[in-house]
């Protein structure tokens, strides 16, 4: 008995020498990984400050929007840099970035610090200070307004007696004007977003009353041309197809917007004189044109209409790194003049007459919306503001950031509405389109439930300061 308690006795304190070595080496790995997780810390963080700017891009925010221009996803960091470290260098980082793009090495002192075990490669751009455009150039090339008409439709405006056998009448041989044009401007690239147009709100044909409409799309060439390879060739079949392409000869660039609507104006003078209404806007918008010709019933063709998301005491944008910088010496001013939203507005056609040659009188501006503005004041014609053109995009409310503004029963009872996707658009138009739709505020039984049609109003100066960032940030 006394041998087997010895023996009990010596295992017990191998074992317990055993579980006191796996405690120790649990501790030590235990130690190691804590280690080894506090080293790798600032690089977990770095990856997510990453994948955060990344979803800006894919949420389309107004700062992402301005990093396109410059492909990478590190033009999408620096908005998060604090301000206040991020001015001061900006002047000087800018000019060599300018003449040299690939070279995107700068990068924020703050960043920097951060990165210190990481290659220099991965810093990507800094926050842009000047934008890619020749704004002296611009002043020097700005008299060179007239440009040839490479695709024509001489005969979109000219409605007669095929229209009138497809609604089963006989031909009389006699030709009239649209009642609305809709002008749609547009990319030669952006094919399928003019695609989903005509075949939704842009489509053609005789509407309510007889009241017919024709659409045409605005384009120039494409300054880079071979990411499109036989863009002309594309751009002809298309005209051959539709028959609705108006093609001119200078760049399809953002600041040659203005080129684009003092031609287009041009040719409504010259190939479009008698059309009674001219609906005009960007491409990813919705339309509810039916809301639009209730909106028109009482007015006179032959008088000044412009109506629109009217913008009064903008101001000049003097941000470098903004999509809408102005430099003082191009625009000295304090305040634009008031314009109109360009995702869409309503003008009659004697109106548009008129502007035809007020702008070939105004001098060129870079930004179209503010141009258009200027000849408006040539005139004398004050824009009318109207709650239904959302050109600005729908808010969504700070109190319920999951609310769902999406929604049919909404957008039924607006004009225009911007920033929508080629999905969106085709889905709202077949959702207001669905004969099963109910809205509870319905309080009739109509097929035109639109109630704003007394809430056009002429800005004056005591209405609301858009102020500098919901005008352009936003836009």
């Amino acid at each position: 008995m006394a041998t087997l308690r010895r023996i009990l006795h010596v295992k017990a304190d191998v074992l317990c020498t055993m579980l006191l070595l796996m405690l120790f080496c649990l501790l030590l790995y235990a130690h190691q990984v804590v280690l080894s997780s506090g080293w790798d810390r600032p690089v977990w963080k770095l990856e997510i400050h990453g994948s955060t700017s990344s979803s800006r891009t894919l949420l389309g925010t107004s700062k992402a929007k301005a990093g396109q221009e410059s492909p990478g996803i590190p033009s999408q960091l620096p908005p998060c840099k604090p301000k206040t470290k991020s001015k001061p260098p900006p002047s000087k980082l800018k000019p060599p970035q300018l003449k040299s793009k690939p070279q995107v090495k700068s990068k924020g002192n703050s960043k920097s610090q951060r990165k210190n075990a990481v290659p220099t490669k991965t810093a990507g751009k800094p926050l842009p200070t000047l934008p890619p455009f020749d704004f002296e150039g611009y002043l020097k090339e700005k008299d060179n307004r007239n440009f040839k008409l490479l695709i024509d439709q001489p005969e979109k405006c000219h409605i007669g007696g095929a229209e009138e056998e497809e609604e089963g009448g006989e031909s009389k041989g006699t030709t009239t004007s649209p009642y609305m044009l809709i002008a749609v401007k547009s990319i030669p690239a952006d094919f399928e977003k003019r695609q989903v147009v005509r075949r939704t709100w842009g489509k053609e044909g005789l509407f309510q009353n007889g009241v017919s409409i024709r659409t045409v799309f605005l384009l120039g060439v494409p300054r880079n041309r071979t990411a499109l390879p036989l863009w002309d060739r594309l751009m002809t079949y298309e005209s051959q197809t539709f028959g609705d392409i108006l093609l001119w000869d200078f760049e399809d660039t953002f600041f040659n917007l203005t080129l684009k609507e003092t031609h287009f104006l041009k040719w409504v003078n010259s190939s479009c004189p008698d059309v009674k209404f001219i609906f005009k806007g960007d491409a990813d918008v919705y339309v509810n044109v039916d809301n639009i010709l209730e909106m028109l019933k009482g007015q006179k063709p032959d008088q000044d209409l412009f109506v629109g998301d009217i913008i009064i005491h903008a101001k000049p944008i003097r941000r470098r790194n903004s999509k809408y910088y102005v430099p003082e010496f191009v625009y000295g001013g304090g305040l634009y003049p008031n314009y109109a939203g360009g995702g869409g507005f309503v003008m009659s056609g004697h109106t548009a007459r008129r502007l035809s040659s007020a702008c070939q009188q105004v001098e060129l501006f870079p930004i179209d919306d503010v141009f258009l503005g200027m000849c408006l004041q040539l005139i004398g014609v004050k824009p009318s503001r109207h709650q239904g053109f959302r050109t600005f995009g729908i808010p969504r409310p700070s109190a319920a950031p999951h609310l769902q503004t999406f929604d049919p029963c909404f957008y039924r009872e607006l004009m225009v509405v911007h920033s929508l996707s080629v999905p969106q658009i085709w889905l709202m138009w077949n959702l207001l389109h669905d004969p099963r739709l109910s809205c509870h505020n319905r309080t009739r039984q109509t097929s035109w439930p639109f109630k704003w049609k007394d809430k056009m109003e002429k800005t004056a100066g005591e209405e609301k300061d858009y102020g500098e960032k919901q005008v352009f940030i936003t836009h």
